[in-house]
């Protein structure tokens, strides 16, 4: 299956892309989609531990399975005032 992952902020000026179509087993979890991610783009790793992830708009836990054509975006943390 397919799903398209969107990156915002510091993960995408890291990834130097906005998004990556990631390749995954069928019934592929949200973590094992990160791990994925990191062996893509290892500029990225260790953001991803303290990422928030969103599947199709709604924020995701790290077992929430995805689907064919999902939207998984993944937001680093903000800090801020």
């Amino acid at each position: 299956m397919t799903v398209t992952v969107r990156f915002f902020a510091l993960v995408r000026e890291r990834a130097g892309a906005a998004e990556l179509s990631l390749r995954l087993e069928p019934g592929a979890t949200v973590t094992a989609a990160a791990e994925a991610i990191a062996q893509a783009i290892p500029t990225v790793r260790d953001l991803l531990p303290r990422a928030a992830f969103a599947v199709n708009r709604s924020y995701a836990a790290g077992d929430t399975i995805l689907n064919d054509g999902d939207e998984l975006a993944v937001i680093p943390p903000v800090s801020g005032g």
